[in-house]
């Protein structure tokens, strides 16, 4: 199945479901950046709650960063995702490896440590973009994220995530979240319903291996609560907009000095981008060219 986000709606417009199946931009993170079994589960359970909190925005160019840094040996994660349904992101140690936990699964909480904070940036598309800082709960992502939103947005929310790798590499990602809107917020039975209903969830992973589809998720959840699933599906993909063209103006902010520096001692410069990748390289003569460009620029100010 395609990777792809859907929205829906439940209890008279009262819930707002969002299910999005990962799995396939997963298994792109994790061979982008060579990722051990535990530091794919916790990236890509990052990745998955990204691309679910700015599904609510509304702007076009409406962008989430989730960083999270606890105390486990897999260091932090950084994951960037809009609204466009392109997600993309990385982790300090991606070779780190634990034994599994005491349920029999790979330990993202031991990994990540359930000491330290989640910060997450929303940007709007236009001014000052919100940030918010809260502790970290588990380090099992899911239960940080909804703790997030119920700490920081006041958004009682219900939030599963799941990632499934082997040696094959990942076969099932996603996850869904249940969000009850301020009308009816005030209903803590209804609040408690949805909670008792995702943690009944054996996982989420479970369900896609099982053939279930992101509509039937849907149905088992909410479907007899008035679930209404709006009609577009929404493809999500793994993508990062750095380019050749950007690391050469990077490169010209650091002056002709320090261009030159390079040229005589490096013979050239070389990037790797954080959240894919990519390598770039520049040539000496492509910093001869900047260079060129720094001294017409200055002479035209002159």
């Amino acid at each position: 199945m395609a990777d792809q986000l859907i929205r829906a709606t439940a209890a008279d417009g009262g819930i707002r479901a969002v299910g999005v199946i990962t799995t396939r931009l997963t298994e792109e993170a994790r061979q982008r950046h060579k990722l051990s079994y535990v530091a794919t589960a916790a990236l890509g359970r990052t990745m998955t709650s990204g691309l679910l909190l700015v599904s609510n925005m509304k702007r076009p160019e409406s962008r989430v960063n989730i960083r999270i840094r606890g105390n486990g040996p897999l260091g932090g994660i950084l994951v960037d995702a809009g609204l466009d349904g392109t997600v993309r992101g990385y982790v300090d140690n991606p070779e780190i490896e634990l034994p599994p936990n005491s349920k029999g699964k790979l330990d993202v909480g031991g990994a990540v440590g359930n000491s330290g904070y989640i910060y997450v940036v929303r940007d709007v598309g236009y001014g000052y973009p919100y940030s918010s800082t809260v502790e970290l709960v588990s380090g099992e992502i899911g239960d940080d994220i909804a703790h997030y939103l119920v700490t920081s947005e006041q958004t009682p929310s219900a939030l599963v995530v799941g990632v499934f790798v082997g040696a094959e590499g990942v076969t099932a990602a996603g996850g869904v979240l249940l969000q009850v809107l301020p009308k009816a917020a005030i209903d803590e039975e209804l609040i408690e319903t949805l909670e008792s209903r995702v943690a009944g969830l054996a996982g989420f992973t479970p369900l896609l291996q099982a053939g279930k589809t992101l509509p039937e998720i849907m149905q088992d959840l909410l479907g007899d609560m008035g679930l209404q699933i709006l009609p577009e599906r929404q493809i999500v993909r793994f993508h990062c907009g750095c380019n050749g063209d950007r690391f050469l103006g990077a490169l010209k902010m650091l002056g002709e000095a320090e261009l030159q520096d390079m040229i005589e001692k490096d013979n050239g410069a070389e990037a790797i981008c954080h959240f894919c990748g990519n390598v770039y390289h520049a040539s000496s003569d492509d910093l001869s060219e900047l260079i060129g460009r720094l001294r017409a620029e200055t002479a035209t100010v002159n």
